[in-house]
């Protein structure tokens, strides 16, 4: 056997080595560690939180889900329509993220022909679904505090799910605060956007913060938030 033969697979290690070395020459910080975790594995991803905490998952076959959304009268006064924007924003990402979905239209449809409705387990009930969203939205507004020039998107939730039972039952198996500020750092002129443009980014963005506690997303996405 060539002495080169035995070399030669010491060679091409050492190459990619020496490549990697060079193409993370320029990269730093996170950037570094996110190049590092694609060399070895592919983008690294981030389980969601319901997930983790039930042991359970909407991604599963057969599972369906609706999305409901509660707004206190304080905030649909300034947003008469928000609890059902938001709901069928959330219920759209969970769509995008291969989770089976009620068509939020039909579930409006349902709460406004029982409008004194008061368990989310009922509407799980009348469309036999495996788990409803429960959104309880206390506060939302769209300009930054003590500004009628600036848009700064805030909100704060409490996301909970309901898993039905058998008999038309249901038990709250997750539960979680949700504290959103959009942009992080700082707001954004109204002469620079137009008020229907940033409420829809800003929903958009909401519901995928809300979205990301029951699909899988990747550690490049949390960069993205973070900057």
């Amino acid at each position: 056997m060539s002495p080169f033969s035995l070399l030669r697979p010491w060679t091409i290690r050492l190459s990619l080595v020496v490549l990697a070395a060079a193409l993370a020459a320029g990269l730093s910080g996170c950037n570094y560690i996110l190049f590092a975790g694609y060399l070895i594995g592919g983008p690294p991803s981030i389980e969601p939180d319901f997930d983790a905490e039930t042991k359970e998952s909407m991604t599963d076959k057969g599972v369906t889900v609706a999305v409901i959304c509660y707004a206190p009268n304080d905030v649909k006064y300034s947003f008469e329509n928000i609890d059902h924007e938001l709901a069928k924003y959330v219920t759209f990402r969970l769509h995008e993220h291969h989770i089976k979905v009620i068509n939020p239209d039909r579930v409006k449809a349902w709460l406004d022909e029982h409008p004194d409705w008061d368990r989310p387990e009922e509407l799980g009930a009348a469309f036999e679904c495996t788990y409803v969203v429960y959104i309880d939205l206390n506060e939302f507004s769209l300009y930054e505090e003590g500004s009628g020039t600036l848009y700064r998107g805030r909100s704060e939730a409490i996301v909970s799910v309901w898993k039905m039972g058998e008999n038309e039952d249901a038990e709250k198996i997750f539960s979680k605060e949700k504290i959103s500020k959009f942009p992080t750092h700082q707001p954004i002129s109204a002469a620079e956007e137009t008020y229907s443009n940033f409420k829809a980014r800003y929903l958009s963005r909401l519901s995928d913060e809300i979205g990301r506690l029951f699909y899988e997303y990747y550690f490049a996405d949390e960069l993205d938030y973070a900057g």
